[in-house]
């Protein structure tokens, strides 16, 4: 097999605030014509740094070390005309979140249209052809009427289809592909997968893939390379890493499947929230008088139950109407059917007598770091509801703010530090403490895990299951991860396009689904996780 990538004792350095910062220690591996090589590891491992150094592209700041050699030629203190000439060209990446790759002010025709006129010389109709078969080749319908959209006129998958797009528009021999599909449903992922593997096939393409997921690892990978703190700690075939991991890292990293089942519900465990035809619906309005024309049907008719001690996952892609059901539920946006809280119709409930209510129901963010103010300590991220709500009386704020940190495994020594002094996992646990410390009844949590490696989501599902086990919490639990619902959940409820299309006891749902649509998630959720 040819050699298209050879990293030899790679090194990577950073100088930050007089300390040294060794990002990539002694990094090396070889990716094949036609290979597909996955780097893989937590955050903070050096796989995208790793990926960076291969055509020059991260911050002057760095050191570098070692040797990057493609198709035999050093990458390492190369020219920078000898660099522009390979990236793009010969080396193109596909990034993790493609809303912050393309450009928001710029068409999807003029975006494809810049590479091409910088790379190849085209323009007009001819780059306009070679534009409308790239989308055509990633699977993009009627391309030709896709050429004037913006990125936000996209669906996530769609976006990630205009990336993969432009990495190919000028026919590289290697595509460095980083966590492409982390930020996308699991049906979505699929398709993305299967297309990489086609064009891989197709243009005869190498493929370096980064990413968290074991699971996507054992589906497209002929090689893997296991890295952590730095170093790669242990590499070879992929069948005999998933085989007989060595190193005991990658056996951890195999292990971190959130497992097992939640704790059953007490037999006269009471009803804590009810919804029944719930429905919400925006009116779309046209004209001067801003008349109604139509609605969309963000939830139709959702009927749901949760008891103390429950979980009730709520699974579906990306618009599938899980969140604004959630939002109606906390009253956030205005809904049409009952709401019933704790025995209470909250319809016509307003002002004050909400606020009140509102101690009672939390919910928990998918980005920590979104939802966490940046200039707000730990301790007053946490405490802050107790400024709303009030301090128990005869409980002193701070020593509450230690209790619960200590209940979420947090040292209640660091409440003086700020959100970006803590790992990813550390600031779900703060966010997660900002809404236990009120002792709700009703807790949403809204894609919780999803941002966070495999082995910190174990930790936190751990940490939910304590913490609804110790204080008999309800939980409505949001995502499209179908393996850490399963575990979580009591009761499952599958929603498509506002509707619910299928609800029933986990065991149920997960072991003898019966519409297609929710199949059609298991069978992409669940693809090579056996064998």
């Amino acid at each position: 097999m040819n050699t298209v990538l050879e990293v030899q004792g790679l090194s990577v350095r950073f100088r930050q605030d007089g300390r040294v910062i060794e990002a990539v220690r002694g990094v090396s591996f070889t990716v094949g014509k036609g290979e597909t090589v996955a780097l893989v590891g937590e955050s903070g491992s050096g796989k995208s740094v790793t990926a960076l150094s291969t055509v020059s592209l991260l911050p002057d700041a760095a050191e570098v070390g070692g040797s990057i050699r493609y198709l035999g030629r050093e990458m390492v203190g190369a020219a920078e005309a000898e660099l522009r000439r390979v990236r793009g060209n010969d080396i193109s990446f596909i990034f993790q979140e493609p809303m912050t790759s393309l450009n928001p002010l710029h068409t999807i025709e003029r975006q494809l249209g810049e590479s091409l006129a910088l790379h190849q010389g085209l323009s007009g109709d001819a780059a306009r052809a070679r534009i409308v078969e790239l989308l055509g080749k990633v699977g993009i319908a009627d391309a030709e009427s896709r050429l004037g959209a913006y990125p936000h006129q996209l669906s996530g998958g769609q976006r990630q289809r205009v990336m993969i797009a432009m990495a190919l528009a000028n026919g590289p021999e290697l595509l460095i592909a980083d966590e492409p599909t982390t930020a996308l449903d699991v049906t979505i992922q699929a398709q993305i997968l299967d297309l990489l593997a086609e064009l891989k096939e197709r243009e005869g393409l190498s493929l370096l893939f980064i990413t968290h997921d074991l699971g996507i690892v054992r589906r497209i990978a002929d090689r893997v390379c296991v890295m952590q703190g730095g170093e790669i700690v242990e590499q070879g075939r992929a069948a005999d890493i998933f085989a007989a991991p060595k190193h005991p890292y990658t056996q951890k990293l195999l292990a971190a499947e959130p497992k097992g089942m939640p704790e059953p519900v007490a037999a006269d465990a009471p009803e804590v929230v009810r919804t029944e035809n719930l429905r919400v619906w925006f009116p779309i309005q046209r004209g001067l008088l801003r008349r109604t024309v139509g609605h969309v049907k963000a939830v139709n008719d959702a009927t749901l139950s949760v008891r103390a001690g429950e979980t009730l996952g709520i699974v579906g892609e990306s618009g599938s109407g899980k969140t604004t059901l959630a939002l109606a539920i906390l009253r956030l946006i205005p809904s049409e059917g009952p709401v019933v809280f704790m025995g209470r119709d909250l319809k016509g409930v307003q002002g004050g007598g909400l606020r009140a209510l509102r101690r009672d129901m939390q919910v928990v963010f998918q980005d920590p770091y979104g939802s966490l103010s940046p200039r707000m300590t730990a301790e007053q991220v946490i405490a802050e509801g107790l400024g709303v709500h009030g301090v128990e009386p005869g409980r002193d704020r701070r020593a509450m703010v230690a209790d619960i940190m200590a209940e979420v495994g947090l040292d209640p020594d660091w409440m003086g530090r700020y959100p970006h002094e803590f790992s990813g996992g550390q600031r779900q646990r703060i966010a997660i403490a900002r809404a236990m410390i009120l002792r709700p009844k009703l807790v949403v949590l809204d894609e919780p895990t999803s941002a966070l490696d495999m082995t910190v989501q174990v930790q936190i599902v751990e940490l939910l299951r304590s913490l609804q086990r110790k204080w008999g919490l309800a939980y409505i639990f949001i995502s499209h991860d179908l393996r850490v619902v399963k575990a979580l959940s009591h009761r499952v409820m599958v929603m498509k396009s506002g509707d619910v299309v299928e609800s029933g006891d986990s065991a149920a749902v997960f072991g003898a689904p019966q519409s297609d649509y929710t199949k059609s998630l298991m069978a992409a959720a669940f693809a090579g996780v056996e064998g």
